[in-house]
């Protein structure tokens, strides 16, 4: 479906039913396929034909709901993970291995931070964090010779920084890397980063795909257009044999399109098991049916309680790439022309009292630590998932006691700065 547009494919894309088929996509709730012969069986094992014999790897409902993000991200191949944090992982440790090195930006998710940062790290492969801002030069100078992928989020969560995807890929091109990019806030109807250089893409379908707060999911999509082979000393587990699969080189069987993400799915799936239920991915392919529509209410709700709160005398600043002052909104702009996403974070003068007394008295906005759902939703970092730090190590984390975050939902823009407003008015 690449000749239709956007919203067309959000719905449609991904599964075509034949005649007298199901119209919508069917849940494959099964762990094991039958074949009527071994010699059957083997050809899959092989990877010598397509099809399926254990959902740990591969099951028909997830393929069905991948293929629509594919088409959707402008991409060649890709595949569901069981969460984002499963699509992130999979997608930097399919082309690293103990003793290599990744370049990220550091304005990234915290538990993202963390997995590179601690748990890749005790697998041996080291990083470097480069803020979001650095000049080329400084980029530049992040790189080694044992580099294997850069890293970054196109807007980050929670700071709302923008990433300069043109940056950071050439950059990464330029020392023979690919560009990995977290797609989750704005997802591919507000930012294509494969077309501004990104080599793959992943999300946290949890997130705004799936829109309702039903079912942790993730993906990753393979642009299809970086050469492992020209690379292939960077790259063995592509380029070279891979003797626990029969011995096969996937770069050069399954060329650029394929090779990333069967190498994703024969190698790291089988062992490490992350796969997204069926019925998680039923949901999901639920929510990316309205994406588009839901994206557009969700940057409009979003930059009318940006606009609201940053005339507000409680309020010190607000992050948001939608306002004219922000750092970020030139190059949003430039990346998101149609907006962001709905999330909002912004500091209160009165410091870690005043965002107790204000999320006391929110009415509307439920407080819980999930983002970027049909319900609105608010987060005080420094009252519940910082909780542990001290007001000194908060500053240094870049996480003021009165900073709250603020996903903006579905709900009439009227009644969220209203309830917004009168839980100011009581600190």
């Amino acid at each position: 479906m690449s000749n239709y547009n956007m919203d067309t494919k959000c719905v449609q894309a991904g599964y075509r039913p034949g005649n007298g088929e199901p119209r919508q996509i069917p849940i494959i709730q099964s762990t094991t396929f039958k074949y009527a012969t071994s010699e059957d069986m083997g050809k899959l094992f092989d990877l010598e034909a397509s099809g399926y014999f254990y959902s740990r790897l591969q099951n028909p409902t997830n393929d069905y709901v991948a293929a629509k993000i594919v088409e959707l991200e402008g991409g060649a191949a890709g595949m569901l993970t069981s969460s984002g944090q499963a699509a992130n992982f999979f997608a930097l440790f399919n082309i690293c291995e103990n003793g290599s090195h990744i370049v990220s930006s550091s304005s990234i998710y915290g538990g993202t931070f963390n997995l590179i940062a601690v748990t890749m790290a005790k697998m041996g492969v080291e990083v470097t964090f480069v803020s979001p801002d650095c000049t080329e030069e400084e980029l530049d100078a992040a790189f080694r010779e044992n580099t294997k992928a850069v890293f970054g989020e196109s807007i980050a969560n929670p700071a709302l920084t923008v990433l300069d995807i043109e940056k950071f890929a050439k950059a990464a091109h330029s020392h023979g890397v690919p560009l990995v990019v977290d797609n989750t806030f704005p997802t591919p109807v507000n930012c294509n980063p494969i077309a501004w250089g990104a080599d793959i893409v992943t999300h946290s379908t949890t997130k705004y795909m799936d829109g309702h707060g039903a079912a942790v999911g993730g993906a990753i999509v393979d642009a299809g257009k970086f050469d492992w082979m020209a690379h292939a000393e960077k790259f063995p587990g592509l380029c070279t044999p891979d003797e626990s699969y029969h011995g096969i080189t996937y770069a050069e069987k399954f060329g650029k399109e394929g090779a990333f993400i069967t190498k994703c799915t024969s190698q790291l799936m089988r062992d490490l098991g992350c796969i997204q239920s069926p019925q998680s991915a039923y949901i999901l392919n639920l929510g990316l049916e309205s994406l588009h529509v839901r994206m557009a209410r969700h940057v409009e709700n979003g930059q009318a309680v940006a606009e609201f709160l940053s005339r507000q005398p409680q309020v010190a600043y607000v992050n948001y790439p939608g306002l004219k002052e922000d750092k970020y909104y030139e190059t949003a702009r430039k990346y998101m022309p149609k907006g962001g996403c709905g999330v909002v974070s912004f500091e209160l003068k009165g410091g870690r009292q005043a965002a107790e007394t204000f999320m006391k008295h929110l009415k509307l906005a439920a407080i819980e630590t999930h983002v970027a759902d049909a319900r609105t939703c608010c987060l005080n970092p420094a009252t519940s998932t910082h909780r542990q730090m001290t007001e000194e190590q908060l500053k240094a984390a870049g996480v003021p006691a009165g900073l709250v975050r603020i996903s903006c939902g579905l709900e009439d823009k009227e009644d969220l700065t209203a309830d917004l407003g009168q839980a100011l008015n009581a600190i």
